[in-house]
């Protein structure tokens, strides 16, 4: 027959202490110590302060009498110098001095040593150091030196006034910085820095280019990315092992390690819808980078790339591109220098599709437009056209670019090139002035139906 057996139930903790003050909640076992309020704290302070303030109080009153007097110290120092004692008994230690050997001398045969000992026998035979003393008293040594070693004072530099007249002076002229130009006289060269030989290097330029630039060409990789690899030792030309730095002809055969292969296949690029108040690089001005939304939250959850985050994709995360402040759509970060080259190169190709809401506020000079009058009506077809081609920004002119109303109020634009705030620039160039601009495609991929502030990644099927 089984036996149930109750158990009382448990006390409740105590909230207070002895003093009736508070105490802070159970962690665990036992009870934490009371937490100390703000008045206890400053009274506890104010009692240290005037205890202190007494003992200085106390040491600055105190008499001033002689050294022996003093509380603390009774009496001369056992073991110390006493004036009283005769000379000869000052020396508690019988027996022969550490460091020297003198078989006639008192030391050896036990008697107290005295300082006139010494004097019975000459220099040379007291240490058994033939010739002086090195850095010891010199007779022949200047004056002063021999002051300096009496324990007299002596004077900075009195050395220089105890120079014989006749020693001669150095004839060199004075010297002469010839860092400064002023100084520099008319056939003044420079040195030239001395090269180390590197065979690898050896290349003229006419000859050919540097290796990491030629894989930049033939988008292997990015030039930053080049540069890892042949430090790494994963580049091959010719069947030799590359150095950085090292030029190669047109006809050179460049080989990869598969270790390449495989670090590149693991760089991510993110996909974000940027809101408007973020900046597209480093923050500035007080605004962040459209970067701080590459969080997991933030994650689309139709993203269907299928990659797993992990705390290495934000290593070395850079945006392709920039998009402005007051802007919003779609912005490319990516670990892959050869996006990065494909978007942003000197020779990038890739179409970028903006919607751009406008007003019409006319040119300086012109008359103004009645009101009501909606903006593609105000806008005439030559202008246009120069949005079309025709402008110059910054005295260089621009790519042709495919522009059109998408509504009454909407501009569609498709530009192959990406100035600094060049939609709105143009805009302004045509009277037109920009109140909202969103970017919804780059290349082959689009913004979609991707939320505001959320991100995906770029699966490996898609390409720009």
């Amino acid at each position: 027959m089984a036996t149930i057996t109750l158990k009382g139930k448990p006390k409740p903790a105590k909230t207070r202490n002895a003093e009736g003050e508070k105490r802070a909640p159970v962690r665990g076992r036992g009870v934490a110590n009371p937490r100390t309020t703000l008045a206890k704290a400053k009274a506890e302070r104010a009692e240290r302060e005037e205890r202190f303030q007494q003992a200085k109080q106390e040491r600055n009153t105190r008499p001033a009498g002689p050294r022996d007097d003093r509380p603390g110290r009774p009496g001369p120092k056992p073991g110390g110098f006493n004036p009283e004692r005769p000379r000869d008994e000052r020396q508690s230690r019988p027996g022969p001095r550490p460091g020297g050997f003198n078989p006639d001398g008192p030391q050896q045969r036990g008697e107290p040593f005295r300082r006139d000992d010494r004097s019975d026998r000459p220099r040379d035979d007291r240490q058994g150091r033939p010739g002086p003393r090195p850095g010891g008293f010199n007779p022949d040594g200047p004056p002063h030196a021999q002051r300096a070693q009496r324990g007299e004072p002596v004077r900075r530099n009195e050395h220089r006034d105890e120079r014989p007249a006749d020693r001669p002076r150095d004839d060199r002229p004075p010297r002469v910085d010839q860092r400064r130009v002023a100084n520099r006289g008319p056939n003044f060269e420079p040195p030239r820095p001395q090269r180390r030989s590197n065979p690898a290097r050896e290349v003229a330029p006419e000859d050919g280019e540097r290796l990491s630039k030629r894989m930049g060409e033939l988008k292997i990789a990015s030039r930053r990315e080049a540069d890892d690899w042949i430090a790494a030792g994963w580049v091959r030309v010719n069947g030799k092992v590359a150095v950085l730095g090292q030029r190669v002809g047109p006809d050179v055969q460049i080989d990869i390690d598969p270790a390449a292969r495989n670090q590149q296949a693991q760089l991510v690029t993110v996909l974000l819808h940027k809101p408007i108040g973020y900046v597209s690089g480093q923050a500035e001005d007080g605004y962040e980078p459209a970067a701080v939304l590459f969080q997991p939250q933030n994650r689309w959850a139709d993203d269907a790339s299928g990659i797993q985050p992990n705390a290495g994709h934000h290593r070395n995360l850079a945006p392709a591109g920039r998009l402005d402040i007051d802007s919003t759509g779609l912005l490319v970060l990516t670990q892959d220098g050869r996006i990065a080259r494909v978007l942003i190169g000197d020779d990038s190709d890739v179409e970028k599709e903006y919607l751009v809401r406008v007003e019409f506020i006319g040119l300086p000079g012109t008359e103004p437009v009645a009101e009501g009058v909606l903006p593609n009506e105000a806008l005439s077809h030559n202008k246009l056209a120069l949005l079309n081609h025709g402008l110059e920004l910054d005295g260089e002119a621009l790519k042709p670019a495919k522009v059109s109303w998408q509504n009454e109020h909407q501009l569609r634009f498709v530009l192959r090139e990406g100035k600094k705030r060049q939609i709105r620039r143009m805009c302004e160039l045509v009277g037109l002035k920009v109140v909202g601009l969103k970017r919804v495609r780059i290349g082959r991929i689009p913004l979609g139906h991707l939320p505001v502030g959320q991100w995906r990644y770029l699966s490996p099927w898609e390409k720009f």
